[in-house]
């Protein structure tokens, strides 16, 4: 039997910035649970060996994929409630899953192009959110202890929006209030809910650091996020270079 640090599930895991997060979380001894679409299945079982190939405490990891679109609310439910049952727990979710449609100015999108980015980019990670904190309720609760960390995909386009992409920024704005309202309701329990922003700038001249951000850095930032060194935080963070 492994020993792990706890349970993650991440979403939008078969590569990215989602590989990355599930990556960086297995080599901080985290047992992984990764999802994502069925067009993706191969890269997710890739992921899956190789996060069984990473030892914590001298054991392998254990890792479970599990096909999910995170649109559909019955799937989030049966990912969660799989997690679980693989798994033992959920203590870290990661709703990474999330699309940018072709950059296309406001009067030109079309209403179903902006619909199927809410729908990923904020309904899905509502549903994330939903049935993550119904299970860890439910852990704080059996255990008495702090239920766990819920994380989301926003950007900086939730702070500042981009022309040409005004259902991206819709859905990223969408996604801070979400997290800053859930952060003030699952607090009582001891969950704390967090939200990454990176920024998409495609010439170094843009950003301040003088270079591309990575899904590393990505990584990083939600590695630190669901340690006991953010305890104290509830926020969204940006990633951006400056």
């Amino acid at each position: 039997m492994s020993v792990s640090k706890g349970v993650a599930l991440v979403t939008g895991a078969s590569r990215g910035i989602g590989r990355a997060i599930a990556l960086r979380l297995a080599s901080d001894g985290y047992s992984l649970a990764v999802s994502d679409i069925p067009s993706n299945l191969h890269s997710l079982d890739s992921l899956k060996a190789e996060i069984e190939g990473i030892k914590s405490n001298g054991r392998n990891l254990k890792a479970t994929s599990i096909i999910a679109d995170v649109r559909e609310e019955e799937q989030v439910k049966e990912m969660v409630e799989k997690t679980v049952k693989d798994l033992g727990a959920v203590d870290v979710m990661v709703a990474n899953a999330g699309i940018l449609q072709t950059t296309t100015p406001m009067v030109d999108t079309s209403s179903k192009d902006f619909d199927q980015t809410l729908a990923v980019n904020i309904r899905g990670v509502f549903l994330c959110y939903k049935y993550a904190a119904k299970q860890m309720i439910a852990q704080h609760q059996q255990r008495g202890a702090p239920g766990g960390n819920i994380i989301g995909a926003a950007s900086v386009t939730s702070k500042q929006a981009w022309a040409g992409a005004s259902a991206y920024s819709t859905s990223k704005w969408a996604v801070r209030g979400l997290t800053q309202a859930s952060a003030l309701e699952l607090a009582p329990y001891g969950i704390r809910v967090n939200a990454y922003a990176p920024g998409l700038i495609e010439t170094k001249m843009g950003i301040p650091l003088r270079r591309l951000g990575t899904p590393g850095d990505v990584a990083d930032l939600v590695s630190f996020l669901v340690s006991d060194r953010a305890s104290y935080i509830t926020e969204m963070l940006n990633s951006d270079g400056g």
